[in-house]
């Protein structure tokens, strides 16, 4: 088990990503959102809440996604970048879906370059390919890329 943290560049690939909306709205699934890409059964149509609540809802799903990286990643090279983009991809794809990936099953089985491929898979709504999840993949993948060949 790790014990890293988001780094202030994890954060703002987040935040570039998803942007900030104080009004919910249904995403491209539609599920409903707010702030940061927050979800879930607080997250309803005609919510409106404050930036400070966004960056609230934000750094407790952040911390949500890191403790899952910290605890499923047994990878023995795992280092910031890498986390980085793997706590990226499990707040914007969920953690229970983080948890069931060939994305993790590769990476803990050493499967580098697999596990870097990995990350193009998940750019579907749908089944529809959106250019901005890929946009999104194709960052983690290098920031992943990065950190391993660090």
């Amino acid at each position: 088990m790790y014990n890293f943290i988001y780094s202030k560049d994890g954060l703002a690939l987040t935040e570039s990503f998803e942007g900030v909306r104080l009004t919910a709205y249904q995403d491209q699934g539609g599920v409903w959102t707010i702030g940061y890409g927050h979800t879930g059964a607080d997250v309803h149509s005609g919510l409106t809440i404050t930036l400070t609540q966004a960056e609230q809802f934000l750094l407790a799903d952040v911390r949500h996604a890191s403790d899952t990286v910290n605890r499923l990643v047994t990878w023995a090279g795992l280092d910031q970048m890498v986390f980085d983009s793997l706590v990226d991809f499990a707040f914007n794809a969920g953690c229970g879906a983080f948890a069931g990936s060939m994305l993790l099953k590769d990476l803990n089985a050493g499967k580098l370059a697999e596990a870097a491929h990995q990350f193009e898979a998940w750019d579907h709504v749908s089944g529809q390919v959106v250019a901005g999840l890929l946009r999104r993949r194709l960052a983690e993948e290098k920031l992943f890329d990065s950190g391993v060949a660090a």
